[in-house]
């Protein structure tokens, strides 16, 4: 009885996608590039193609948990899509929003550009190369100091070194003043790049006259002058006097530097922006309820490069990622145009 059974069990078909994921990387990445507005996994399941093995929301679930999230995946997929002696890198910083978030993974108290005070939220930090024409995000960091003891300068460090050792050779790194340390700047120095910058007022310079003072009590011109900035060298610093009265400085170790250069690098370091607004938009970056850190690491490196298949499709056929996601939606609509179910009773429409 016992080896019946056992040669019955041996000779029956094996389905061997019983044990398979019923989901891959891609399918989130193509989720969350086309879902209009709800990014979760729930939302996940319920738009999967009519099949038997179809994901459900749980599949959804246990890829974000599953997978290794590192961002060295993102590189292999933006490689092909940058060219590293040209173009400029910027590096920013930009805080995912969870304001309701209390028992969430990597959520901080971070300051929020966008809403000008600090907010609870993640904050990513970004990596990002442009000719002008791309904007395509090559590495990224998760602040997570609680946890892996690293600063945002660290991550700065690490992600110039990770740079500099798969070939970069840009015209011009670019980024914030949070970022302009000494020791920041005598890195990118000893890299041999070139680097825009911009300084607080209170930073400590001695221009031709040989006094030392603060920035924002030397003259300085907006075509340029040439001063040394204490514990670093010399430097060229670009005063730009904005519409609200606050002054902007500018400095770079190229002391060639025109304004009409500096004037284009800092238009090209806007480029982060742009993706920091589109990937919040687009892609759902924001959107994950998940709690724990590793999903939540997942999510947003899937985000990452959902946000590199939509802007190669801008680059490549100049349909924009709002425009693009719109396009389905607009198909769905016109489909239910054609015979439309929101009616009212006869009665009520005669």
């Amino acid at each position: 009885m016992y080896l019946s059974s056992v040669c019955w069990f041996v000779h029956q078909p094996y389905d061997c996608s019983m044990n398979l994921p019923r989901c891959t990387a891609e399918d989130y990445i193509q989720f969350l590039a086309s879902s209009p507005r709800a990014f979760s996994c729930a939302e996940a399941g319920r738009v999967q193609p009519r099949s038997p093995f179809a994901a459900h929301h749980d599949s959804f679930n246990r890829l974000l948990h599953r997978l290794d999230p590192e961002p060295e995946i993102l590189w292999e997929e933006a490689q092909p899509l940058v060219v590293r002696n040209q173009g400029v890198l910027v590096l920013d910083d930009s805080t995912l929003d969870k304001p309701s978030a209390k028992k969430i993974d990597l959520v901080t108290n971070h300051w929020s550009g966008k809403h000008h005070a600090v907010v609870r939220g993640i904050n990513l930090i970004t990596l990002l190369w442009t000719d002008g024409d791309r904007k395509i995000a090559c590495d990224y960091r998760i602040f997570d100091k609680d946890r892996d003891g690293l600063t945002k300068n660290d991550h700065f460090w690490e992600m110039l070194l990770m740079a500099k050792a798969r070939g970069f050779a840009p015209r011009c790194i670019l980024f914030d003043s949070w970022y302009a340390s000494l020791e920041n700047l005598k890195q990118v120095r000893d890299y041999g790049w070139i680097f825009l910058t911009k300084l607080k007022g209170n930073r400590k310079v001695t221009p031709e006259d040989r006094r030392k003072r603060e920035l924002d009590e030397v003259a300085i011109s907006a075509s340029g002058t040439v001063l040394h900035l204490q514990g670093y060298g010399m430097v060229r610093v670009f005063r730009i006097d904005a519409p609200n009265g606050v002054a902007e400085y500018w400095a770079t170790n190229d002391l060639r530097m025109d304004a009409g250069t500096r004037q284009h690098y800092g238009e090209l370091s806007f480029a982060i922006e742009n993706y920091h607004r589109e990937l919040k938009q687009n892609c759902g970056v924001e959107k994950c309820q998940a709690r724990a850190a590793k999903a939540q690491r997942n999510h947003i490196g899937l985000a990452l490069r959902a946000f590199l298949r939509l802007e190669w499709h801008f680059f490549t056929t100049g349909i924009s990622g709002f425009e693009t996601k719109l396009s389905l939606v607009r198909e769905a609509v016109r489909s239910y145009l054609a015979r439309p179910w929101l009616t009212l009773p006869e009665t009520a429409t005669a």
